[in-house]
């Protein structure tokens, strides 16, 4: 019972919340990660009132499989953004600013940090290094879906946006399976760099697959009904089985495999929209019934996010210069790679601002360094985790701005 009444809270607070961000002009994004610290153990959890707040972290994670339900709903309607249609006229230019402004993000924050660990010494290692440089390519598409719902942003640099996020958790997946694998190289000569860099290749590849079978056979089964109330149950099903087959994990020849549950439930979209011919109006129903989720996946977010990575000066430091020199490497990137693909002006000057919200993937590569390599792993995780925090409470808000300046957000007429 005191579960449901701190999710029934959680809800609330999250919806309540935005009536007050709504007179500083912020997103509903904002306002549910806002509810969510409140709420965490850092603030109300504390007073170990049952079902006021989550007293611990623990009952945070307990919270986990609706977080990953609402992450599959996000991913299945980003997959939709690959429309052949669409990509006839957006594809190249989102695979080249999805290449480029991930690698520009990964380069200068490995020469950022490596230059601190000329100035700090082994307070920054070079493998931490390195390691940050890779999870900084990652970009959060949650937030940035949410916000383009809210506000209906619709125009140039949105058509290109959302692909380009898409397309970002696989560069940033192999970018972080080179530059990881780098890293535990350097620390450890037990550590087959192959067998490093195969697994999160691997699971990129299986990923793709098993969400391509998956929208095949959605879109086979899809048939056998009629009622869109039974179609939008039927997808809900197979989200929810997809996210259950991403947490699969086997092994094959001493090689640990798994999947990307964000990839596998894109490729499960994407193959969708394309062989369904109702798949746009079936997709937008399934939308309008997940925004609950959503909410909750945020006001959670926020409740998840440890205020206490405030308390070491050097994580800190050492965050605030990971999150300068991945914000102007995410900038420099898309807009050198805009201009290059030859885009409108305004695409070049505000995509990079909208690809700045970091969370789920980029958690996710901490905790794996944080279980892998020790008390560097353990640093490296801190200064992501103090990067997420700041950049979901801005990020969303920067995203709303740059949609507004670029015209894709539309005034409300008084």
């Amino acid at each position: 019972m005191t579960q449901l009444i701190a999710l029934s809270i959680a809800l609330l607070a999250g919806l309540l919340m935005t009536r007050v961000v709504k007179n500083f002009h912020l997103p509903d994004v904002t306002a549910y990660l806002v509810a969510g610290v409140l709420l965490g153990p850092c603030i109300l959890g504390r007073l170990g009132i049952p079902g006021l707040g989550f007293a611990t972290f623990a009952e945070v994670d307990l919270m986990e499989p609706i977080c990953d339900v609402a992450l599959g709903f996000i991913a299945f309607a980003i997959g939709s953004e690959f429309r052949l249609s669409h990509l006839r006229s957006t594809g190249g230019a989102a695979v080249t600013i999805g290449i480029i402004q991930a690698a520009m993000a990964t380069i200068l924050v490995d020469l950022t940090l490596i230059g601190l660990h000329g100035v700090l010494g082994e307070k920054l290692p070079i493998p931490a290094a390195i390691t940050l440089g890779a999870i900084a390519a990652a970009t959060a598409p949650a937030a940035t879906l949410m916000v383009v719902r809210q506000y209906k942003a619709k125009g140039p640099l949105t058509d290109l946006l959302l692909p380009v996020v898409a397309l970002d958790d696989a560069v940033g997946l192999v970018i972080f399976a080179v530059s990881f694998g780098a890293a535990q190289a350097m620390g450890s000569s037990g550590i087959s760099l192959a067998s490093v860099l195969v697994a999160p290749l691997m699971e990129i590849l299986l990923s793709l697959a098993l969400g391509a079978v998956l929208g095949c056979f959605l879109t086979l089964v899809e048939r056998w009904f009629h009622s869109n109330r039974n179609r939008v149950a039927l997808i809900t099903g197979f989200i929810i089985l997809g996210v259950a087959l991403s947490m699969l994990k086997f092994e094959i020849g001493g090689i640990e495999l798994g999947f990307s549950s964000l990839l596998l439930l894109m490729m499960m979209g994407t193959v969708f929209c394309n062989l369904c011919g109702q798949s746009e109006d079936l997709m937008r129903r399934a939308d309008k019934w997940s925004a609950p989720l959503l909410t909750l996946f945020f006001v959670l977010s926020g409740a998840a996010l440890d205020l206490g990575v405030f308390s070491d000066l050097a994580v800190v430091g050492i965050g605030a210069a990971y999150i300068l020199a991945r914000s102007l490497g995410k900038y420099l990137g898309a807009g050198f790679s805009a201009k290059l693909a030859r885009q409108d002006h305004n695409v070049q000057k505000y995509l990079g601002i909208t690809l700045l919200p970091q969370a789920g993937v980029a958690l996710g590569m901490s905790a794996q360094v944080g279980a892998s390599m020790g008390e560097t792993g353990a640093m490296v995780r801190s200064i992501v985790l103090f990067g997420v925090l700041i950049y979901e409470l801005v990020g969303p808000s920067m995203t709303k701005w740059a949609l507004t300046k670029a015209g894709d957000i539309q005034p409300k007429r008084a």
